[in-house]
């Protein structure tokens, strides 16, 4: 377990389990451990009936900026693959209950990709989603370059997974990456809300409808595993090696 992810099931929003990131002086960049944190959570939602919706939430001006580089640098130095990533990927592409996130300030790669595998993202104002992959000569994640493509266009995803463009919550919404747009003070009420409010709903029927909306999943999991094998061998490379050790002389 690890302090810098907080579990609840809070009590004003019954049948909602939230997960809220909790390392701000860090910027709530995720670790081996955190990524276990979120991956139980999100097994236990599955098999606990008086949990119907899950929130995802980060801290005041900051969702996460991503893979702690600790973690990335180790990586390099080693087999390359953090399987604590897959396996939190898996989990989510993979929940049998309704994901909501809610995101305000910075959300950068994994921060940003993770999205695409939640039903409804509410974000604040100020928010910005990036993803610097090919900037840090890696190459996207978590079926990004399957999902985004599909849901923005290949323009679009090509900006924003290639170019490592930063996306406003404005054009986020307008690229079908998040759903609402709302003052960073509404950010949480609304988020829990809504998952309380998907709670509510008749669980049969809205595992069904969800299901028949998402469609294939297998096919995600084995583009989230195609990723990962390169994702891996670019972290082992020369140029990745250059291009952390540049970013973290920042």
């Amino acid at each position: 377990m690890t302090d810098h992810i907080i579990i609840e099931q809070p009590a004003a929003h019954p049948g909602v389990q939230s997960i809220r990131f909790n390392r701000p002086e860090k910027k709530n960049a995720i670790t081996r451990a955190m990524y276990g944190a979120m991956t139980d959570a999100l097994k236990a939602a599955n098999a606990d009936p008086d949990i119907r919706a899950t929130a995802l939430l980060g801290t005041e001006g900051c969702f996460s900026a991503g893979n702690d580089m600790n973690d990335f640098l180790a990586a390099a130095m080693g087999g390359g693959v953090i399987q604590e990533i897959l396996d939190f990927l898996y989990a989510l592409v993979k929940a049998e209950k309704p994901v909501v996130s809610g995101v305000d300030g910075l959300a950068i790669g994994i921060g940003t990709t993770m999205h695409l595998h939640c039903d409804l993202t509410i974000a604040s104002d100020r928010s910005q989603f990036r993803t610097p992959f090919v900037d840090l000569a890696l190459v996207p994640e978590a079926a990004s370059s399957l999902v985004a493509p599909h849901l923005m266009g290949h323009q679009r995803a090509f900006s924003l997974l290639a170019a490592g463009e930063a996306f406003s919550a404005a054009e986020a919404r307008d690229a079908g990456l998040i759903w609402k747009v709302v003052e960073p003070a509404e950010v949480d009420a609304l988020t829990l809300a809504t998952a309380a409010r998907l709670a509510a709903k008749p669980p049969e029927a809205l595992r069904i409808a969800r299901d028949l909306i998402r469609g294939d999943r297998d096919e995600i999991i084995a583009r989230i595993d195609e990723e990962a094998r390169h994702f891996s061998a670019r972290l082992k490379s020369a140029e990745a090696r250059a291009a952390f050790e540049a970013f973290m002389r920042r």
